[in-house]
């Protein structure tokens, strides 16, 4: 019978070391509030039950945590006592009578689901308390777990620690399974006989070994661990993130040719033989299929990149925008919510929004649709194997039909039916010698004013 886990995440601090006007758990990671990606390790564990535990902006936490398939009941901490106050303030959730009781952080976004089954197994196999450590590069400040035999025995902060404990790598991660039968006792025996009045989670390990259970602890990456208090820690963990999901893509397929310049969100997917180019930067809600190329200096958010399509350099793909396969966007183009047919092209210095590209057809440079009348919006609809020529522009709503030609510098004002050549501009006129006789006025006239000067 599969054992039943309730998740109590913590997420009520003050954030007053962020200097934020909002909880730091709804910070972005990748695009996403910090604690989302920690509801996500949590369903990839298969734990479905969560209790958190709010404070400040309790709305807004709770809003950020709602994850389809997962159940979350918030909890309001009204004081502010320490961690094992704080996981009390969820009695009512562990009164259920979970067999584990896992407890984590709001602010570990890059936490996964491998150390958390960990922690899981390790009272599976009859241990009443698991806590999740890591081999710091430098222990400095981090509390100590004092392993004997396997065993944990204690978890030693950093100022009350020996000169020989000091020494030990081995460090508290904060994140802790606790026998989900046993949980409402242990928890209530935790004092708060210290300098600063305080109820320590961390107590539980000492507990235990007194009322005659066994604590121990489960190894992982450091990395996954990491906590956010400063915006110079989320920027650390943004470029963890990054590196990590980059790193995953390369490894399905994905070519980037300099990928620590490339910036991904958190549902940004990239499918085999993509390649990305230097400083491309992907938005939330971006597809890419394979084949696809993503030159240099491209930004690309909401969009749809089919099979073998031709993004940049210098591209802007806002949301709706959608490529066909083998089409291409070229260098300084824009394109907002717009479809561009199967191996169509639009190659340099265009603007294409709320409109239809048909398959095969070619925008010439410096083309716009004119898609805004100061009110709303309209759509341009341009058929297929269709030429519109350089500096046109499109006024919507306006049809061009397919194979239709429209020459360069025209104002299309009116429907293009298909197979007809559309011109919309002046007629032009030459005056023959016009130019130097401009030149010559302007002469007479720079030199009066120098005379005029000089006179003064």
């Amino acid at each position: 019978m599969e054992r039943t886990c309730l998740a109590i995440m913590l997420a009520a601090g003050e954030s007053t070391r962020m200097k934020s006007s909002v909880s730091k758990v709804l910070h972005p990671v990748a695009g996403r509030p910090m604690i989302a990606h920690v509801v996500d390790a949590l369903a990839s564990a298969s734990i479905s039950d969560v209790a958190l535990v709010v404070g400040r902006d309790a709305e807004a936490v709770s809003a950020a945590a709602q994850k389809a398939g997962v159940t979350v009941a918030s909890f309001l901490q009204k004081e502010r006592l320490g961690t094992g106050h704080a996981v009390l303030a969820a009695r009512e959730a562990i009164a259920r009578g979970y067999d584990d009781i896992l407890v984590v952080f709001g602010d570990t976004p890059l936490i996964t689901a491998d150390p958390l089954k960990a922690a899981r197994q390790g009272l599976a196999e009859g241990n009443d308390v698991v806590v999740i450590g890591f081999e710091a590069a430098d222990p400095t400040g981090y509390g100590r777990l004092i392993v004997e035999d396997g065993v944990l025995v204690a978890i030693r902060e950093h100022k009350d620690a020996s000169e020989a404990e000091r020494r030990i790598t081995y460090c508290n991660g904060g994140v802790m399974a606790i026998n989900g039968r046993k949980a409402l006792d242990l928890l209530g025996r935790i004092g708060n006989a210290n300098v600063k009045g305080e109820y320590y989670l961390t107590d539980l390990v000492e507990i235990v070994r007194a009322v005659g259970g066994r604590a121990v602890a489960v190894e992982a990456p450091e990395e996954e661990l990491t906590g956010c208090n400063t915006r110079a820690e989320l920027a650390y963990i943004e470029r963890l993130w990054q590196q990590r999901r980059r790193q995953e893509l390369m490894l399905s397929g994905v070519s980037m040719i300099a990928p620590e310049t490339v910036f991904l969100s958190w549902d940004t997917e990239l499918a085999q033989d993509v390649l990305v180019e230097p400083s491309v930067v992907f938005g939330l809600g971006v597809s890419v299929e394979s084949g696809a190329i993503i030159h240099a200096f491209s930004h690309i958010e909401g969009a749809l990149v089919r099979a073998g399509a031709t993004v940049g350099p210098f591209a802007r793909l806002r949301p709706g925008a959608d490529l066909g396969p083998k089409s291409k966007v070229g260098n300084f183009c824009e394109v907002k919510k717009a479809e561009i047919g199967a191996g169509a092209k639009v190659n340099h210095l265009t603007y294409i929004g709320d409109a239809f590209v048909g398959a095969g057809s070619n925008i010439g440079a410096g083309t716009i649709t004119c898609n805004y009348d100061g009110v709303n919006k309209h759509v341009t609809r341009i058929g297929e194997n269709a030429f519109v020529g350089s500096n046109s522009s499109l006024v919507a709503p306006v049809t061009i039909g397919d194979g239709a030609l429209v020459a360069s510098g025209s104002v299309i004002t009116e429907d293009v039916p298909a197979d007809a050549v559309a011109f919309g501009r002046a007629r032009q006129e030459v005056k023959p010698g016009r130019a130097r006789v401009l030149r010559e006025r302007h002469e007479a006239e720079k030199a009066a004013k120098k005379k005029a000067k000089t006179a003064e």
